[in-house]
C-alpha cells in the first residue's frame, strides 16, 4: 500500500511546526526532520504490499500461495477498505491510529488474550442473541410493531450494560438511517454516555503520572467532584498554581484502551459474517461501517488529537469575535489529560439563564447558526457532536464550544459537491442531485440512480413548498431516513455527523426561541458567501444559479443580494459584538457593509474574457426583444449604498493589466483552437 494515495484531492504537507494544517493531511504529526525516516519505512512497507498483490495474481493463475501470502492478502484487502474511506473523503491519512491489522496485533498480543476474547465474545453475542430472539419471536406472533418502543427501550439498556464501546456504537446508529429503522433510532437519539464516575484518587494519579510531577506543583486547587462524566473520562476544575487561571481537566477512564481494541476486534470479526447481507442493503462491506466507526473512537480516544482539534479550531476563528473556542494547555496535557481554559457561560439547555443574562436570544441563534455553516461550508473542519451540554453562550452574547474530541472533517472536493447539490436543488435538477450522491460515497458507483430520482423530487417539493416558515431539517431528514431504508444508500460517517450535527444545532434553536427560522439565517449565509467568496468553484456555482436554461434569472439575483444584505445586518448589528475587549481588537470587526468589489471585478474580467458569459449576459439584456434595463436599474439600487464608486474605479484601473492578459490569453487560445 502507498504511502500516498494517488486519489488523494489535497496534497501531502509536513508542516516545520507542530501546528497541524486544516484540509491538509491532518494526521501528520511530525516535523519534517523525522519525515525521511518515516518516508523511507513508510516505502518498505509499500515494497511489500506490491509484493502481496503480485502474490495474489499468481495465485489466480493458478500457482499455490504459503501461508505468508495468504496473509499478506489478506492485508491487502483491509488496506483497500481503508484506500476507499480515503477516496471517498478526498483527504489524506498517511499515518492512521486505526487499521484493522493494527487492532488485530494490539489484542492478540496482550496476554491471555484468547481467554478475554473468548469471554467476551460469549457475553456479546448471548446478549445480542437473547435480545435478537425476542425480536423473531415478537415476529412471529404479530406483535412486532406494538412492542416496537419496549424493544427499542429495550436495546438502549442494553448497549449501556455491554460498556463503553457499545454506548459510542448506539450512538453512531442513532444517526445512521441506512442502517437502522427510524423508531428505533429515535429512541437511541436520547442514548446518554453519562455514567458513574471512577474514584477521584485513580483520576488524580492519571494526572501526576501524565504531568510527571504532583498534582500541588501544578494546581493549587482541584474540584472534589466531578463536573462530568462519560463514558470515555470525565472533567474537573481546577486552577493553576502559576497563573491563578481556571482550567477544565479532562481524564480519561483507566485502562479503557485495551477495552476498546478487544471489542474493536470483535467487532470487526462480526461484521466478516454480514458482509453479505451488508452488500445487498448498502452496497458496501459490513467491515467497512466498522472500520470508519473504529477509526473515530480511537481518535476520540486520544486526547492529544483533541488538543490538535482546538488548535485548529481557535486558527479558523481566531478573526471572528462572535465564537469563543477555549484555550488549550499542551504543555500540562497527554494522550489521557486534558487541560484547557475553562469555559463561565450558560448551558444552552438553560434557556431561561440565558435571558436572565440579558442576551438577546435571537442575536445568539443568528451567530450559532453562522459559526455552524463556516464549519461545514467554510473551513470544511466541524464540530461532530454540539448537543446542548457542549455549547455554551457567553455573558456578552459570544457562542462558546466545548469538547472537540468528535471532530469530523471534508475535503475540498466534498465542499463544493454539497454545494452542488444545492445549486441543483434550487435549479430543481434532481438527476444531477441523485449523481451527487454517487460521487459523496452514499451511493455505489455505477449503482442505477433512475428510481431515487422521484423520491428526491417528492421530498423537496414537499419541504421547499412549504416555505421558510415550516421548514425544518428534522422533518426532511424524516423523508430522507426513509428514502435511505428503502434503497441501497449507505451514509458515510462524516455525513451522518453533519446530519447530526444540524439536527442538534436545530433543535437547540427550537429549544431556546420555538419560532426560531433556521433557514432565514441559513439562506442569508448562504447567499453572501455565493456573492461574495473570491473562490473560483463557487463562482462557478454563483454562475450556476442565475442562468437556469440559459435564461438569465434577474429575479433571483435580487434575491441572493437582499439575503446576503441582510446576514450582513444581522451581524454587523448583534449583541454578540459587545466583548469587553473589543477596543483592543480592531481587527475583529463585523463589515457593516455588503463589499461586492471583487465580485464585480470578476464579472468584468469574465465579461470580456469568457465569449460564452459574455453572449448569455447579452442575451440576458435583450431576451424577449427588448431591453431588460429596468432589472439592471433595479440590482443597482439594491447595491448601489454598499459601492464605494471611487474605490471601486480605483481596484478596476488597478487591476486593468490583468483584464488585458486575460482577455490577449483568451483570444490567443480561440485563434489556436481555431487552426
Amino acid at each position: 500500500m502507498d504511502l500516498i494515495n494517488p486519489n488523494c484531492i489535497n496534497s501531502l504537507v509536513f508542516p516545520t511546526n507542530k501546528h497541524r494544517q486544516t484540509n491538509k493531511c491532518r494526521n501528520v504529526i511530525f516535523t519534517s526532520k523525522e519525515s525521511s525516516f518515516r518516508l523511507s519505512t513508510a516505502s518498505q512497507r509499500g515494497e511489500r504490499f506490491s509484493t502481496s498483490i503480485s502474490a495474489s495474481d499468481a495465485s489466480v493463475n493458478g500457482v499455490t500461495t504459503t501461508p505468508a501470502d495468504k496473509k499478506s492478502l489478506e492485508l491487502v484487502k483491509s488496506s483497500k477498505a481503508m484506500e476507499q474511506l480515503d477516496i471517498e473523503r478526498g483527504v489524506c491519512v498517511p499515518f492512521r491510529k486505526y487499521t484493522p491489522e493494527t487492532v488485530r496485533n494490539r489484542v492478540l498480543e496482550s496476554r491471555g488474550a484468547v481467554i478475554s476474547l473468548m469471554s467476551r465474545g460469549v457475553e456479546i453475542v448471548w446478549s445480542l442473541g437473547l435480545y435478537w430472539s425476542n425480536l423473531m419471536y415478537d415476529c412471529l406472533v404479530g406483535r412486532d410493531k406494538e412492542v416496537v418502543p419496549d424493544r427499542a427501550r429495550q436495546l438502549r439498556n442494553l448497549l449501556c450494560n455491554l460498556g463503553p464501546s457499545f454506548i459510542k456504537a448506539g450512538q453512531v446508529l442513532a444517526n445512521r438511517p441506512d442502517i437502522i429503522r427510524e423508531d428505533y433510532m429515535n429512541e437511541l437519539c436520547i442514548l446518554q454516555d453519562d455514567v458513574p464516575s471512577f474514584p477521584n484518587q485513580v483520576a488524580f494519579n492519571i494526572i501526576e503520572e501524565e504531568l510527571g510531577r504532583p498534582l500541588e506543583a501544578v494546581f493549587s486547587k482541584i474540584s472534589s467532584q466531578t463536573i462530568a462524566a462519560a463514558s470515555l473520562g470525565q472533567v474537573y476544575r481546577a486552577t493553576l498554581r502559576e497563573t491563578g487561571e481556571d482550567v477544565a481537566i479532562k481524564v480519561q477512564r483507566p485502562e479503557i484502551e485495551p477495552i476498546i481494541y478487544r471489542d474493536l476486534f470483535l467487532f470487526r470479526t462480526l461484521a466478516s459474517f454480514l458482509n453479505g447481507i451488508s452488500l445487498q442493503k448498502l452496497g458496501c462491506n459490513a467491515e467497512l461501517i466498522v472500520d470508519e466507526f473504529g477509526e473515530k473512537l480511537l481518535e476520540e480516544l486520544d486526547y492529544t488529537l483533541e488538543a490538535r482539534n482546538m488548535e485548529d479550531f481557535l486558527e479558523n476563528f481566531k478573526d471572528d469575535p462572535t465564537v469563543k473556542i477555549p484555550r488549550v494547555y499542551k504543555q500540562l496535557s497527554g494522550s489521557r489529560v486534558l487541560v484547557m481554559e475553562w469555559i463561565d457561560g450558560i448551558r444552552c439547555t438553560d434557556p431561561q439563564a440565558i435571558k436572565r443574562a440579558g442576551i438577546d436570544v435571537g442575536g445568539f441563534l443568528t451567530v450559532g447558526v453562522s459559526a455552524a455553516l463556516r464549519q461545514l461550508l467554510e473551513f470544511g473542519l466541524f464540530h461532530g457532536d454540539p448537543h446542548p451540554g457542549n455549547i455554551f453562550a457567553m455573558r456578552d452574547g459570544r457562542i462558546a464550544y466545548v469538547d472537540f474530541g468528535n471532530v469530523a472533517e471534508l475535503s475540498q472536493q466534498n465542499k463544493q459537491i454539497l454545494i452542488d447539490a444545492v445549486v441543483h436543488a434550487v435549479n430543481e435538477d434532481y438527476a444531477e442531485m441523485a449523481n451527487d450522491f454517487t460521487r459523496l460515497g452514499f451511493l455505489a458507483k455505477g449503482t442505477d440512480v433512475s428510481p431515487i430520482i422521484p423520491a428526491l423530487e417528492a421530498i423537496w417539493q414537499n419541504s421547499s413548498g412549504k416555505g421558510l416558515a415550516d421548514f425544518n431539517f428534522r422533518s426532511v431528514t424524516g423523508q430522507f431516513n426513509k428514502l435511505v431504508y428503502n434503497y441501497r444508500i449507505r451514509i458515510p460517517e462524516r455525513f451522518s455527523l453533519v446530519i447530526r450535527s444540524l439536527l442538534t444545532q436545530e433543535g437547540i434553536c427550537f429549544t431556546l426561541k420555538p419560532d426560531f427560522k433556521f433557514l432565514e439565517v441559513a439562506y442569508p449565509y448562504v447567499a453572501k458567501r455565493l456573492l461574495t467568496d473570491p473562490n473560483p468553484a463557487l463562482r462557478e456555482r454563483l454562475i450556476q444559479v442565475l442562468f437556469k436554461d440559459n435564461v438569465f434569472q434577474w429575479k433571483r439575483l435580487e434575491n441572493l443580494i437582499i439575503l446576503a444584505k441582510e446576514n450582513v445586518a444581522r451581524m454587523s448589528s448583534n449583541p454578540a459584538l459587545r466583548v469587553k475587549d473589543m477596543q483592543n481588537l480592531k481587527s475583529l470587526q463585523v463589515p457593516k457593509k455588503l463589499d461586492l468589489t471583487d465580485t464585480i471585478k470578476d464579472g468584468a474580467r469574465l465579461f470580456f474574457t469568457d465569449e460564452g458569459i459574455r453572449r448569455q449576459l447579452l442575451l440576458a439584456l435583450t431576451e424577449d426583444s427588448k431591453l431588460h434595463i429596468q432589472e439592471l436599474v433595479d440590482v443597482y439600487r439594491l447595491v448601489e449604498s454598499d459601492i464605494d464608486m471611487p474605490s471601486l474605479a480605483t481596484e478596476v484601473v488597478r487591476d486593468f493589466p490583468n483584464v488585458i492578459r486575460d482577455l490577449a490569453l483568451s483570444w490567443s487560445d480561440s485563434v489556436l483552437s481555431d487552426r
